[in-house]
């Protein structure tokens, strides 16, 4: 009741949503900022909501990358804890998302996973910009938010569109639109004749090789500027001559 108590001051009267818990979440255990991603496996993977650009960066670096809190969290069923980026532990356990983290802003990510019963639905990730851990009554609030996101996203939250709190970068930048990389996911596979697992693999090295943002490679797909060739490794640039 306390944590849906802390939930209904963020919506000032309004419905609820997923944004409102985040918010709720970064006042009530003391982060500077919240994503939820929803995850359906290795490929199917939709970014709900961000409560800032740094947050944004978190979860494209850990879906480009294939590592971070969010993806271990998502896969083991369980809280991932990274209460210092920096540290010899991090930089082992994510060599490629913790650097380009710590290049973003954030120091520390808590990820949490949304789950009902057996079945997870996605994660709830939480960062601070300095390091440290979390305290115990800080994790039980933490994980309450969790559990209340979930209840959210069952109850379509999902379905909802953003609410007028969104930020103007939200709209502005291309990259946060990630339906653009499930459209070239299925172009790739059109133009590999490989399943979606391949295309979307080739999809995510692309960016990681050519040190580019997901999001921002996908769009080249879908405006035809790249394509991918099912007989080589090689992918070549082609400008769009219609």
């Amino acid at each position: 009741m306390r944590i849906w108590a802390q939930v209904g001051k963020q919506t000032m009267g309004a419905p609820a949503t997923v944004g409102h818990v985040c918010a709720a979440a970064m006042a009530g255990v003391n982060v500077d900022g919240a994503g939820v991603t929803i995850m359906a496996g290795s490929t199917a993977r939709d970014v709900l909501h961000t409560s800032d650009r740094v947050a944004a960066d978190l979860e494209e670096w850990q879906l480009t990358y294939g590592q971070g809190p969010c993806v271990d969290a998502f896969t083991r069923g369980g809280p991932v804890i990274a209460p210092d980026l920096r540290s010899s532990e991090s930089l082992t356990r994510w060599p490629v998302f913790s650097p380009a983290a710590l290049n973003s802003g954030a120091r520390a990510v808590f990820a949490l996973p949304l789950q009902i019963g057996a079945i997870r639905l996605g994660v709830l990730d939480l960062y601070r910009a300095r390091p440290g851990a979390m305290s115990s009554y800080e994790l039980a609030d933490a994980l309450a938010f969790a559990d209340a996101t979930a209840m959210m996203v069952i109850d379509d939250a999902a379905g909802l569109q953003p609410d007028t709190a969104e930020l103007a970068w939200q709209r502005d930048d291309p990259t946060a639109h990630q339906v653009q990389v499930h459209q070239a996911t299925g172009m790739i596979i059109a133009q590999l004749g490989a399943s979606a697992e391949i295309a979307f693999a080739r999809l995510r090295a692309y960016a990681y090789a050519h040190d580019r943002r997901l999001g921002d490679v996908a769009r080249d797909v879908v405006e035809r500027r790249l394509r991918f060739e099912p007989d080589s490794l090689r992918e070549s640039m082609e400008r769009d001559e219609v």
